[in-house]
């Protein structure tokens, strides 16, 4: 009697958790969806024993998060970036501000800037790096630590941009350095951001966020409440007041740079809007926002008012930074 001979498998036309879809997956969902095997098993986050310092870090900030969904790996980025695409996008924008620094350069551009001017900046915008590199430590964070890897995704390339405006600003630091060596550009900037009392509040706000070790709160802390705060008190305030001093680089630059923000925005509305379909995530996020908004509202007090037109400015910046979580439904 012949032995019945098994069913041949018929091979799949891609991975197996892509392949219920009803249509060709992207090159975005082939690349960048369920990567993440630490998710795997959440008891143990890194297939090695469940009592190592790293994995109970996992079971208790990621896993154990209050900020709950049956499916993070549901999540999609809005602009559905991947590693190429985010650099075809960003050489361009690369290749923009270098033009900025080349044409503006070749025009005589910062020996046209005012005394008081370039005082002001050695004071509010050079120190800026540190916050920069404050900021590219807390999405990689969030990126290290995110439940998906569509969530690590978008936190890598926040990352990149925030290194990449970090790089601008130390750009700029030594070309105003090499204008006018005597104001202390390259020098000062360290002891501005500890002492100046402009910087405090920001100091305070982002030293604080980078210990937020639940994935969920360092999301909020940073990206829902830190960087509205700094997009619009820096970027916003500050590169207004430039184009008006006849800073006309700056101003442009800043403008470059909330390009990136506003795409940092859409990804985590995106996840802010998943988020709220599980029942109890508004409360959450609620409540970590009302524990991180404080902070931001002192460090946007602190920086502006010590700008031109310091009241106008600190409420533009509070009622934008707000106005952001509200489109967000929080």
């Amino acid at each position: 009697m012949s032995e019945q001979q098994p069913e041949a498998l018929k091979p799949l036309k891609t991975w197996s958790h892509l392949a219920g879809n009803r249509r060709r997956p992207s090159e975005y969902e082939v690349v960048s969806t369920n990567l993440h095997y630490f998710t795997d098993n959440p008891e143990r986050p890194w297939e090695l024993d469940s009592n190592l310092p790293m994995q109970t870090w996992y079971k208790k900030y990621c896993f154990d998060s209050p900020l709950k969904h049956d499916d993070w790996n549901a999540f999609r980025d809005p602009d559905q970036l991947v590693y190429r695409t985010y650099n075809l996008l960003q050489d361009g924008q690369e290749s923009y501000v270098q033009g900025l620094f080349d044409q503006l350069n070749d025009r005589g551009h910062d020996q046209m800037l005012t005394r008081e001017w370039v005082e002001t900046l050695a004071r509010f915008y050079t120190p800026a790096r540190y916050l920069f590199h404050a900021l590219q430590m807390g999405s990689v964070y969030i990126h290290q630590i995110a439940p998906a890897s569509t969530i690590t995704n978008c936190a890598t390339y926040e990352t990149a941009d925030h290194l990449r405006w970090l790089t601008h600003t130390a750009y700029r630091t030594r070309e105003l350095a090499n204008c006018y060596p005597d104001v202390g550009f390259g020098k000062r900037e360290r002891d501005v951001w500890e002492n100046d009392p402009a910087w405090q509040g920001f100091r305070e706000l982002i030293e604080k966020a980078l210990i937020a070790w639940d994935w969920g709160e360092a999301f909020t802390a940073i990206n829902l409440v830190t960087k509205p705060a700094v997009e619009e008190a820096l970027l916003q305030q500050l590169g207004s007041l430039a184009q008006s001093e006849g800073d006309t680089l700056l101003g442009l630059l800043a403008q470059a740079q909330k390009r990136d923000a506003e795409r940092h925005r859409r990804w985590s509305s995106a996840l802010v809007k998943m988020a709220l379909e599980k029942e109890g995530n508004r409360e959450v996020l609620q409540k970590w926002v009302a524990k991180w908004e404080p902070l931001a509202d002192k460090a946007i007090e602190a920086y502006c008012s010590a700008l031109p037109d310091g009241e106008n400015a600190i409420v533009e910046a509070k009622s934008a930074s707000r106005y952001v979580r509200q489109m967000m439904g929080l």
